[in-house]
């Protein structure tokens, strides 16, 4: 599209004017503001699974819906949000995802029942989903090269304090009032960041003419539904549960998939695709890709089952359990800062390696220490432990994946990299939880039981373990990212293709 490109030469090149500092940075702090709401209630119901599990009358394998449907429907509109980006300016898109978060939020609020409130988490991930990518297209515009790394430690510190105070504040929510109010506390943030967001968030982008291709978001939504919906299915196939064997749904998200690329394929020759896939021809972002569909499988995997673990074997309380997944999402995000200035200086590599190593030992630890007499405190070690690899894998990873594209490509791989995250994270949702069950459910014991569940939970982390072990290889093969200048380039190279 050469309209695009010369947009987002213009695009750059105004973003480094000094008149033009000050606006930019309110934007990208406006973002921020609304980040933080949608990671807030990302994490604020995870540890009150097991009290809306009692008060529905609902299993664990119902249960992971609010996550996994909050999943699957970011990973059915994420793929929308590059011709959205593309087609709508910054301010539009802004308002559009922070309504539909509100609205969502409201619907969830008042839920009498298991199937309304399901019907909220969907709609508040309908707006999540077109935040995130927003979010990082919008850095990624802004920022010169040489200062990514520090702004994404900057923006670790909102990803990672929102992920830590959620647990806590739904903990103590929990322990004293009904789950719902988990919601009616985050609404009015939501609101106010809506109202500031549109009172102030700027235009950094100009809207192009980019056609829509309705097959290719057909055969998105069953692509990415599909495999979501059938990995998610996996727990309740254990348990005999299930509505369809999980299978189906998974064969026709593959098919799917398959069409889905081939058709990206011919309409990327005139710059036509709904989810331009030219971003795989960088080695950079193609093994950060790899290396963020084991991270977020795992990590994904543990927060769900961490609560459901220490309240239902360990007797913990709701507070308390929130407590404890809290020092370790602090340290991730007062490390973030540091970490990307270590990035700017020395490369992704030296970073990711010792991460990789560092959250396949945390990993192993969940396997090898976690039964029905495991103390807290190492409960909240290797948790620490845990988001300390993280914090050193996550802002290289999102820097150099990015950095790794022509400019041009910044909307189409903020959103595969988002839609990756959700894939994965159903993924790796869906075989913890599968596992749980088939571990509980072959105990030889009360189900319901401690001991039962005990086994459950060592089943699934040796799952995750195993899967660590990927990261730490591909690690090694993370690149340096070659960095475009936002006039881009002509040719092969233009399209990420080093």
């Amino acid at each position: 599209m050469p309209s695009a490109t010369s947009t987002n030469d213009s695009r750059g090149i105004a973003a480094n004017a000094p008149e033009n500092l000050k606006r930019n940075n309110l934007v990208i702090n406006l973002m921020l503001v609304a980040t933080f709401v949608v990671f807030l209630n990302e994490t604020i119901i995870g540890v009150a699974i097991p009290a809306v599990m009692k008060d529905l009358s609902i299993p664990a394998s119902t249960a992971q819906w609010l996550s996994t449907a909050f999943m699957l429907t970011m990973a059915v509109v994420i793929p929308t949000t590059g011709f959205l980006m593309q087609r709508l300016n910054t301010r539009t898109v802004f308002i559009l995802a922070m309504s539909l978060f509100s609205l969502g939020t409201a619907i969830a609020a008042i839920a009498p029942g298991f199937e309304i409130l399901l019907v909220g988490r969907v709609i508040q991930a309908s707006g999540t989903a077109i935040m995130m990518p927003l979010l990082m297209t919008t850095v990624m515009t802004l920022v010169p090269p040489h200062e990514r790394g520090k702004t994404m430690g900057n923006i670790s510190i909102v990803m990672s304090v929102a992920p830590a105070v959620g647990p806590a504040i739904g903990g103590v929510i929990v322990q004293g009032l009904d789950w719902r109010f988990i919601f009616i506390l985050v609404l009015p943030i939501a609101i106010l960041a809506l109202v500031l967001g549109a009172l102030r968030v700027k235009n950094v982008t100009e809207p192009n003419a980019v056609p829509l291709d309705a097959l290719s978001v057909v055969l998105s939504a069953f692509a990415f539904g599909g495999l979501i919906y059938g990995l998610s299915s996996l727990g309740e196939a254990a348990a005999g549960a299930a509505p369809v064997a999980p299978w189906i749904p998974i064969t026709v998200g593959a098919v799917s998939l398959v069409l889905f690329i081939v058709r990206q394929l011919a309409l990327q020759r005139g710059d036509r695709a709904f989810l331009d896939l030219r971003t795989f021809k960088s080695r950079g972002f193609t093994v950060a890709i790899v290396l963020m569909v084991v991270m977020m499988g795992a990590l994904f995997g543990t927060v769900f089952l961490l609560p459901i673990y220490t309240q239902k074997v360990l007797g913990i309380e709701p507070a308390l359990s929130g407590i404890l997944l809290v020092p370790g999402s602090l340290l991730m995000g007062v490390a973030g800062p540091f970490i990307g200035r270590l990035y700017d200086r020395f490369g992704p590599r030296p970073l990711i390696v010792p991460g990789a190593i560092v959250v396949s030992a945390a990993l192993w630890g969940f396997y090898a220490l976690l039964g029905e007499g495991t103390p807290w405190g190492l409960v909240l070690g290797l948790h620490i432990l845990l988001c300390v690899g993280l914090a050193f894998m996550f802002t290289p990873l999102f820097t150099s994946s990015m950095a790794a594209l022509n400019p041009r490509l910044y909307s189409y791989g903020s959103a595969t990299i988002a839609t990756v995250q959700q894939l994965a994270g159903a993924a790796g949702t869906a075989l913890f939880v599968a596992l749980f069950t088939i571990g509980q459910l072959g105990a030889g014991t009360n189900p319901d039981g401690a001991a039962a569940e005990a086994v459950g939970v060592h089943n699934a982390f040796m799952a995750g373990a195993i899967i660590s072990l990927l990261a730490i290889v591909a690690a090694f093969f993370v690149p340096k990212p070659v960095e475009f200048d936002h006039a881009g380039a002509d040719g092969e190279n233009a399209w990420g293709g080093h």
